[in-house]
């Protein structure tokens, strides 16, 4: 963040005020803003208070951290039914944040709605499309180029619609967020999954898709399933090469993937004071991975200094004022509770292909030689929204200079990508980047890159079996560089480095030694560098354009050639019938996730393109029926084809179909594209055993119907050759299962029950064929 001397000049520029109108603006406790660049946007504590203690006089009860911000932005607080798991609350959001590539598909959504502003603070963050190949300068300057027509319709559109716009090479939305926009008690809502990074500033932050940022934007009540609360305890401290990333490590093994679903993750305890504010931010990311709601620490000296730090010593100040209201009640209630002692805590790696298998680094060397993974390390990659603050570098550069100075370089391939223009420009300043370019390192673009599959890898070969370490957050099959053989660790960025100095996992940095060129023996220190820097961040680049106070000039253009923007055609509404005689797309066998629906990597370039992007439609899926990925019968021709070739051709016929899956459908990504490519192609339900959060609301707002199997052992008895008949939609009322007539080619039929989470309103949704058409009903 820019010192406060600079952010005020930037303002000026921006809105054309004066000096001392802003600094007025800014420095009133009573009206503290929430961002600099939106000094008349203001943080509301006081209603926060109030409705904490509309809700705590009836509950009667100590609160956690969480009820108080999520209670505490009820839009009915004195009404609102609220039970844990239960109840959908309707809550007031204070902005929205939007990366590019789910932008696109929001805006789009939001220009069909008819509205002509956005109704609360909202921004825009070019981070996803551009590609690692060579390294930042030039990486950017392509991505600019290539991209062109999106970023500038991304711009326009802010501009048109009130959305500030981070230009590309700002950095990644979630670092952006941690050092503008995210405060203690905000609720914020992005179209990321990883938005809940801001818990690391005392906020609920929370991952949904586009079309639930819409419904923020329009100035409508967002619903949220109340959520569970699962308390993290920490006690002791951490110390040696044990980090942050070891804690949502540890507890991504605990819980796996699917644990957290449903739940906020609350950490608290003593041993909170020993973490950073980007090591909070750091376990809150990679909550994600865990299928929670979010993840959240409570408000502390930590925070405080990050926040001064970051030009918003009034806002801490503010803070300190309302902290009763920014930590947990004493003597408050968990669903579950899970201690860890940080001064146990070793140092982690997990992986490969799914971020909760965790092993000790002490121990990941043996299950590999056991398991048949290659040992030696290809490349090791450090940054992401995960893992690239100041403390992060600091830490890499810390294992880099013990290394350099017994002579030694990496034998693995080492690339860094800064979160952000401000980290770049200070480790550039403070002389990180250069100890890990003279390691070996590239220092990557400003931006997602190899951690969402925007990495032009030249090393390998497609189907060539190797593997790679990261700080990244995910290592599904194929997530980084589009190869299913490729076997991704994730890990904290200082165990990165020291494994791509040596070059092999069996290597553990407590114990082992390496060799130095004078052949002499040593074993590296544990890693030790500054939270933050000593002297002010260095901003870098100004990449923020503000959007303008008259928008009347301003025009949005979607070429109807284009072939990666598209205007949205209404979904068609439900024919108040039963669905009968549904073909079976795919039978999904085993884990499948928003990568496997809709596929990242070179497909980002058609995010804003619905039909084009529907061409990538569950083509990394397995179909059961003969275990390979993209390759199911045509129920017409009994031909064997890709999935979207097969749906389109379902769809040219009026032959409506059904997906199944299995556990923890759609888990991963927030990518909405996996709800509405299938709506697109013609299919009318998706029934699984479970559903990832996100995913699950995501079918409810594109009509589709998210159902799961009463008995989950009712997943054997459909078969991809059986047609089905999902019967009680005429009587769809929430709570109440639907029947599902399954017909078997040989004549016979049986009957299942399938159990759906639907409440009143987004019964409505499915009625009107989406929420986007009920908003326009609504409307009208």
């Amino acid at each position: 963040m820019a010192p406060y001397s600079l952010l005020v000049t930037r303002l000026q520029k921006a809105l054309g005020v004066r000096q001392y109108h802003v600094a007025s603006v800014l420095c009133q406790r009573a009206k503290v803003a929430m961002s600099h660049f939106e000094p008349n946007e203001y943080i509301h504590y006081d209603l926060l208070e109030k409705n904490i203690n509309i809700v705590r006089k009836r509950l009667n009860r100590p609160l956690t951290l969480s009820e108080k911000i999520v209670y505490g932005h009820l839009d009915d607080p004195a009404s609102q039914e609220i039970e844990r798991g239960k109840s959908y609350l309707r809550l007031r959001p204070d902005r929205v944040a939007m990366q590019d590539a789910t932008a696109q598909m929001a805006m789009l959504q939001f220009i069909s709605s008819g509205l002509s502003k956005v109704a609360v603070p909202s921004t825009i963050h070019c981070d996803h499309l551009i590609e690692a190949q060579v390294g930042g300068e030039k990486d950017l300057r392509r991505a600019k180029d290539i991209n062109q027509e999106v970023y500038n319709f991304l711009a326009t559109a802010g501009a048109k619609y009130g959305v500030g716009f981070w230009k590309p090479g700002s950095g990644i939305i979630h670092q952006i967020i941690l050092e503008n926009y995210a405060y203690p008690g905000v609720l914020l809502i992005g179209t990321d999954s990883h938005t809940p990074n801001g818990g690391g500033l005392g906020g609920i932050c929370i991952g949904v898709g586009g079309a639930d940022a819409v419904d923020v934007m329009a100035g409508i009540p967002w619903e949220l399933k109340c959520p569970k609360v699962i308390g993290v305890k920490l006690t002791g401290s951490l110390s040696g090469w044990s980090s942050p990333k070891d804690v949502i490590l540890k507890v991504a093994g605990i819980l796996t993937v699917k644990g957290g679903t449903g739940a906020i993750v609350e950490y608290h305890g003593p041993g909170v004071d020993s973490i950073s504010c980007t090591g909070m931010a750091t376990i809150c990311n990679m909550g994600a991975e865990i299928g929670a709601t979010t993840s959240v620490f409570p408000y502390n000296h930590r925070m405080k200094k990050y926040l001064s730090k970051t030009g918003r010593e009034d806002i801490a100040n503010l803070a300190d004022e309302f902290k009763d209201h920014l930590v947990p009640d004493p003597g408050c209630h968990y669903d579950q509770l899970i201690e860890i002692n940080l001064s146990e805590l070793k140092p982690h790696i997990n992986g490969p292909f799914t971020p909760d298998l965790a092993h000790p680094v002490a121990e990941v060397g043996k299950v590999a030689e056991k398991e048949g993974w290659p040992l030696d390390i290809r490349v090791g990659l450090i940054g992401s929204c995960t893992n690239s603050s100041y403390e992060d570098m600091g830490r890499s550069a810390a294992v880099a200079k013990q290394a350099l100075a017994h002579g030694l370089k990496c034998k693995s391939q080492f690339t860094i990508t800064p979160g952000s223009e401000q980290i770049r420009a200070t480790i550039e300043r403070d002389g990180y980047a250069q100890i890990l370019r003279d390691l070996g390192g590239i220092v990557l673009a400003n931006a997602c890159g190899p951690c969402i599959g925007q990495w032009d890898r030249k090393d390998i070969k497609k189907g060539e079996k190797n593997t790679i370490v990261t700080s990244y957050n995910r290592n599904f099959t194929g997530r980084n560089d589009a190869n299913p053989e490729t076997h991704a660790f994730v890990t904290s960025p200082e165990i990165v480095t020291a494994l791509a100095i040596a070059g092999t996992l069996k290597f553990n940095p407590e114990t082992d030694y390496l060799t130095g060129t004078d052949g002499k023996k040593f074993r590296l220190e544990a890693p030790d560098a500054d939270e933050l820097p000593k002297a002010e961040f260095d901003p870098g680049q100004d990449t923020y354009q503000h959007p303008p106070k008259d928008s009347s000039g301003q025009h949005v253009d979607v070429s109807p050639t284009s072939q990666r923007l598209q205007l949205l055609e209404p979904f068609d509404k439900w024919d108040g019938k039963d669905l009968e005689d549904l073909q079976i797309l795919i039978k999904v066998k085993g884990k499948c996730t928003t990568d496997h629906i809709s596929a990242a990597g070179p497909w980002l370039k058609f995010r804003g393109h619905l039909d084009n992007i529907s061409n990538n439609l569950l083509i990394g899926a397995i179909n059961i029926e003969n275990g390979k990925a993209n390759s199911v019968r045509n129920a017409v021709t009994q031909e064997f084809g890709p999935v979207p070739d097969t749906a389109r051709y379902y769809k040219k016929h009026g032959i409506r179909w059904v997906v199944i899956g299995d556990e923890n459908y759609g888990e991963g990504s927030s990518r909405e594209h996996a709800a509405l490519e299938p709506r697109h192609l013609g299919g009318r339900a998706i029934i699984t055993k479970s559903f990832a959060r996100i995913h699950e609301t995501n079918l409810k707002k594109q009509g589709l119907l998210p159902l799961t199997f009463a008995d989950p052992a009712d997943y054997n008895k459909i078969h991809p050759v059986d047609k089905l008949t999902i019967q009680g939609l005429k009587d769809f009322t929430p709570g109440k299962p639907l029947k599902c007539i399954i017909k078997h080619p040989n004549g016979t039929q049986e009957t299942i029950l399938l159990n759906h989470t639907f409440n009143e309103t987004q019964i409505e949704w499915f009625r009107a064929g989406s929420a986007l058409n009920r908003m326009k009903e609504l409307q009208q």
